[in-house]
């Protein structure tokens, strides 16, 4: 079985290359709450792309009118202003020029003065979104898919736990371990209970890649370690950091100031059913692969192995250096 998977993510790791750029994109909110009848307060966070900020642009209703604030000690990328909407927001259609052309997100969420929130994410399928029409928390629940899904780093730690496990009972221990580690801090996090800064909790993530890279090339050479006899430890260990990576791009989005708790378990639920649809699909080629008796070259067994590895190192150092400021 070990062949067939490491074939499987041959193709899968060309996937995940085309994917990093998305994964690097930090979500943008749209934050309106109101503070008198038809009268909004609104805070607009913009999209970036690492340390650039991506050019789109709020469009709002055209039964409303947008009086920019004056503020000018405001961070880089937010601005704010006052939304007047003498109808109210229902039946309000929203949209964010340029989301058609990116990979990013952008979370809109309305504060009411009666304590109701609701909350819709924007997406290059989806740029525009109309309040009333459905309820706001259903978005968190496809927010956890994507974070998944387009989370390049954590889907290639998942990659390399499989390169490492040999046996299925091992794979249901170590998923079931990582799942655990990260739904922990990622509650933990959203709950305000604990936080760690985003630089170096992305460059912690990274080096957790590399220090699979090794531990793969010792299972092809039929050597052992701690890692390759316990991997369901190592993946708890890791996965505490992982957990926390999620918080960050959560909370990056915006959260509801009431029903946090349902918003926090819809978005770990997305998250665990991605993660299961990833693994499904690599033992399905696993599985493919192994009834076609496909035979892979040297080299192409090898790959995958490396490239964890490769990409590990890579992002350990980008981000590192980021960190210090040598990138800027």
């Amino acid at each position: 079985m070990k062949r067939q998977v490491k074939a499987a993510l041959v193709a899968l790791l060309f996937v995940c290359g085309e994917s990093a750029r998305a994964h690097d994109v930090q979500p943008g909110a749209l934050d309106l709450e109101e503070t008198a009848p038809g009268t909004y307060q609104v805070l607009w966070k913009q999209p970036r792309h690492g340390d650039q900020l991506l050019p789109l642009e709020p469009i709002y209703p055209e039964s409303c009118s947008f009086r920019p604030g004056q503020g000018l000690d405001a961070p880089a990328g937010e601005s704010g202003g006052t939304l007047t909407c003498p109808a109210g927001l229902a039946g309000a259609t929203f949209r964010v020029n340029g989301l058609e052309a990116d990979s990013a997100a952008v979370l809109i969420t309305v504060h009411g003065a009666d304590g109701r929130v609701e909350t819709h994410r924007l997406g290059p399928g989806s740029p525009a979104a109309t309040f009333g029409e459905a309820p706001g928390t259903a978005a968190y629940f496809r927010m956890g898919i994507a974070a998944i899904l387009l989370g390049v780093d954590h889907l290639l730690f998942v990659l390399g736990l499989l390169l490492i496990v040999t046996n299925r009972w091992m794979l249901f221990k170590t998923i079931a371990s990582f799942t655990l580690a990260h739904s922990l801090t990622l509650a933990i996090a959203i709950l305000g209970h604990a936080s760690l800064p985003v630089q170096p909790l992305k460059a912690a993530i990274a080096l957790s890649i590399l220090f699979l890279g090794p531990e793969i090339v010792r299972v092809r050479r039929g050597e052992t370690s701690f890692t390759i006899r316990h991997p369901w430890i190592v993946a708890f260990t890791f996965g505490l950091l992982h957990g926390f990576g999620f918080a960050s791009g959560l909370t990056a989005m915006g959260l509801p100031t009431a029903g946090i708790p349902f918003a926090l378990f819809l978005f770990n639920v997305g998250v665990e059913i991605g993660q299961l649809l990833f693994v499904l699909l690599v033992l399905a080629m696993a599985w493919s692969f192994r009834q076609l008796q496909i035979r892979w070259a040297r080299w192409a067994e090898a790959l995958p192995a490396y490239a964890v590895g490769t990409l590990g190192a890579f992002w350990t150092i980008q981000r590192t250096a980021l960190l210090l400021g040598l990138g800027r």
